[in-house]
């Protein structure tokens, strides 16, 4: 009598690599990542979480062309953008991330009684870098999608 196993060879790499707690948060920071820039993005033209406006700095405001508002429509296509590009290339991915929020967070800078949001912001920045590092490392494991 012989037996088989269900999904194929690869079942056991896979299922020790979802075992390792690296992994794990990998995968935890890489669907964060994925997820949370592109709702953000696509709120940016909806203002159902806030008022993004508010959050554009008065000089950015106007060194950009147009309205505060359409400001926000250009930073919610880069934030999907950048969602989708972490869900595809996290090594690539999650210093993009990294990067915008240093701009967010330079930005919150210069708007009074923004401090806390800004402080926050700096605590995504780090672990953006480290789903940038946890992806080098995991880059090529078995349960990753594709191996990016």
């Amino acid at each position: 009598m012989t037996s088989t196993t269900t999904g194929g060879p690869s079942v056991a790499p896979r299922r020790a690599a979802l075992a390792d707690p690296g992994y794990q948060a990998f995968v935890i920071l890489r669907t964060t990542f994925t997820v949370a820039p592109v709702l953000f993005g696509l709120d940016k033209f909806a203002n159902l979480l806030t008022d993004w406006p508010g959050y554009l700095a008065p000089w950015i405001d106007d060194v950009v062309p147009g309205s505060a508002q359409s400001a926000m429509y250009a930073v919610g296509v880069i934030e999907i953008v950048a969602g989708v590009v972490v869900g595809l290339a996290p090594r690539f991915g999650g210093w993009l991330v990294a990067g915008w929020l240093a701009g967010i967070i330079v930005d919150l800078l210069t708007i009074p009684d923004y401090y806390d949001v800004a402080l926050r912001d700096f605590g995504l920045l780090l672990a953006a870098v480290a789903l940038a590092r946890l992806a080098q490392r995991y880059h090529g494991t078995p349960a990753s999608d594709d191996g990016r």
